[in-house]
């Protein structure tokens, strides 16, 4: 039986075979950059959302493949397949401005480049480029920071937070509460920053950064 999961993967295998992240498959097909972000497959409520076979067909004409390599790609998905993954690619710069991510955090819109990492198994993975020397010495401007949205958050970790005034940066989670969020700089030559929750567009947990 076809499961909601198997076929979402079976996309993400096809994508991956191609070189491709999820928004450059859709792209490739002609559709929405945002129709096959992770955070399109399940509604707020909840709810399961599947690929429309319209979608499918796009994706299988674009690609030169059919249905059955499609199927075998997401039944059979593998570490092998995930050995290397394109995620998507945005500068610390442009992550403060309007456009490039939805409402819960994950990448959107136009303007993202990729680029591939090993071993990489989150699927909703995206990595920032980081510009200048705020973040030293952990970071040095030219690296890059893999990014989860999905990952459950724990004290201690290092995170990039993105404020409702479009301010992003990467910081260590001291502290969350319903009240406030204390967020710890990564340089000692900047002082801690505490937030209201609804000051905070999102947060999310740094998974690894290129040294």
């Amino acid at each position: 039986m076809l499961s909601h999961r198997a076929i979402w993967e079976a996309l993400d295998s096809l994508a991956d075979r191609h070189g491709l992240s999820a928004s450059g498959l859709a792209k490739l097909a002609g559709l929405d950059a945002t129709a096959f972000n992770p955070s399109k497959r399940v509604s707020k409520d909840g709810r399961e959302r599947w690929p429309s076979t319209e979608s499918i067909a796009k994706v299988l004409e674009a690609t030169s493949e059919n249905f059955d390599s499609l199927l075998s790609g997401g039944l059979n998905y593998s570490q092998s397949a995930a050995a290397s993954r394109a995620v998507p690619l945005l500068g610390f710069a442009q992550a403060g401005s309007g456009g490039y991510f939805d409402a819960a955090g994950f990448p959107a819109g136009q303007g993202w480049d990729e680029v591939r990492f090993p071993g990489l198994g989150d699927g909703t993975a995206y990595a920032l480029e980081v510009t200048g020397e705020s973040m030293q010495p952990l970071y040095r401007d030219g690296d890059y920071i893999i990014v989860s949205p999905t990952e459950q958050l724990r004290r201690g970790d290092r995170v990039v937070a993105r404020t409702q005034e479009g301010e992003v940066m990467a910081k260590i989670l001291h502290r969350r509460t319903e009240k406030q969020i204390e967020l710890h700089s990564i340089n000692p030559d900047h002082p801690p920053r505490i937030f209201k929750p609804e000051e905070i567009d999102w947060i999310a947990r740094i998974l690894w950064a290129s040294q």
